[in-house]
């Protein structure tokens, strides 16, 4: 038993912590948990959990040998919202082999191997999110309406934007857990929010985001509302964004600066993702409401880049030092992040190992001769399907699983006589 888990042990007994949650996500990055007593938690890190896998969207199927949960000691959080005696306390989760063997379709191995190859390079990507919600008023009955909480814009204080005290109640929640939020505001669409991470390690980052839903649905259930990350709930409003700031550093350096003049290293990162974000697109935004959004309300819609211009897939903010750094627009809250910020790394990396050119920046609005997003789920898994690129980063039994289960949405979406009750069934309370 190593150090680091011999004093968790301690501080579980010394706190009063009676329940593990042992946090994983399915394929499409919708959190589980096992819960387990606190008095199993030896057993937790010596052999692992056992669990159903079969029975989780996208990990197994009925023949797939057991797996077990072994939890990572260094993402341990105690849920704040639940009550302070007994407390219960949760950890993300690594999926292994019960002989001890990475599965070779956790997401978080995938990403794991991408921050390997990133370190074998010899540079450091740290990574931080944006991401937007919708907060919806509840029914008589508790159940969620369609009706925006407020009215508010972008930018707007109170009485306008009726969801300050629900911001600031999940920052502070967050900040109990250890996490670590920038800045938060309302949004354009009305209901609509927004909070930023401060950066972190890639791994960090994409356990945060997971951490970060469970917070905000949590916070507006216990103030009688329900929060949606659906891509586009308003089909006349701004839909929910998930943009994802990608650094580069080498040697305590970081290597994307401010103006012009950018690291060869930080261009040939960019140009490697603006390379392959078409084909990468599925993953991205995987659903069939994702693609209301592209294109809508300065939501992207080209592969190109930019430094000042919002509506462009990729930005170069106006940053100083350490938070200089390249933002990918065009992600939505519906994805998987280990899988989409895996493929970004590794795009990226192949960027920089093959020396590309970053092509010149794009700086106007109007309509251009440039590449486009897919404009369809089915488009997007077209592509992806084909990439040589996919199928070497992602495992053939996880793209297989990924595939089958998109088409079989594109599918009932198609068939559906309403296709936006479809949506709202599918997507509208789960995201």
């Amino acid at each position: 038993m190593n150090e680091m888990v011999a004093e968790l042990l301690e501080s579980v007994r010394e706190n009063d912590v009676k329940f593990i949650r042992l946090a994983f996500c399915d394929l499409f990055g919708v959190q589980k948990n096992i819960a387990i007593m606190a008095s199993e938690l030896t057993r937790a890190f010596s052999s692992g959990i056992s669990f159903d896998a079969a029975a989780v969207r996208g990990l197994g199927a009925n023949d797939t040998p057991d797996l077990v949960l072994v939890p990572d000691c260094s993402t341990v959080s105690i849920l704040p919202w639940r009550p302070s005696h007994e407390q219960v306390m949760r950890m993300f989760c690594d999926i292994r082999h019960p002989d001890g063997t990475p599965y070779a379709c956790d997401s978080r191995k995938i990403l794991r191997d991408a921050v390997a190859r990133c370190a074998e390079m010899g540079f450091i990507c740290n990574i931080g999110t944006e991401c937007e919600f919708y907060l919806f008023k509840t029914d008589a009955a508790g159940a969620p309406t369609l009706e925006p909480y407020d009215r508010a814009g972008y930018g707007d204080i109170a009485p306008l934007d009726k969801g300050e005290d629900i911001r600031r109640g999940i920052c502070l929640t967050l900040e109990e857990m250890d996490l670590r939020p920038e800045a938060s505001h309302h949004e354009q669409g009305p209901g609509q929010n927004e909070v930023d991470f401060r950066y972190s390690d890639a791994l960090s980052a994409a356990d945060n985001y997971l951490t970060f839903k469970t917070v905000v649905k949590t916070i507006a259930t216990q103030n009688g509302l329900h929060a949606s990350f659906m891509p586009k709930p308003l089909p006349n409003e701004s839909g929910n964004g998930l943009h994802i700031n990608l650094s580069l550093s080498q040697g305590g350096k970081n290597l994307f600066r401010t103006g012009k003049e950018h690291n060869a290293c930080a261009e040939s990162f960019v140009a490697g993702i603006l390379q392959r974000v078409a084909e990468i697109t599925a993953f991205l935004n995987p659903t069939t409401n994702s693609y209301a959004r592209l294109g809508q309300c300065e939501a992207p819609r080209y592969v190109d880049w930019s430094r000042q211009n919002r509506a462009e897939l990729i930005r170069i903010p106006a940053s100083q030092g350490e938070y200089n750094r390249m933002e990918l627009r065009s992600g939505d809250p519906s994805c998987n992040p280990y899988l989409v910020f895996a493929l970004l790394l590794q795009a990226g990396l192949d960027g920089i190992e093959a020396g590309l050119a970053l092509p010149p920046p794009c700086e106007d609005h109007g309509e251009r001769d440039k590449a486009s997003l897919p404009a369809t789920l089915e488009a997007a898994l077209t592509l992806a399907e084909q990439s040589e690129f996919v199928a070497r980063v992602l495992p053939s039994q996880l793209r297989q699983a990924y595939f089958a289960d998109r088409k079989a949405t594109v599918a009932a979406y198609k068939a559906a006589a309403d296709q936006r009750a479809y949506e709202l069934g599918r997507l509208f309370q789960v995201l």
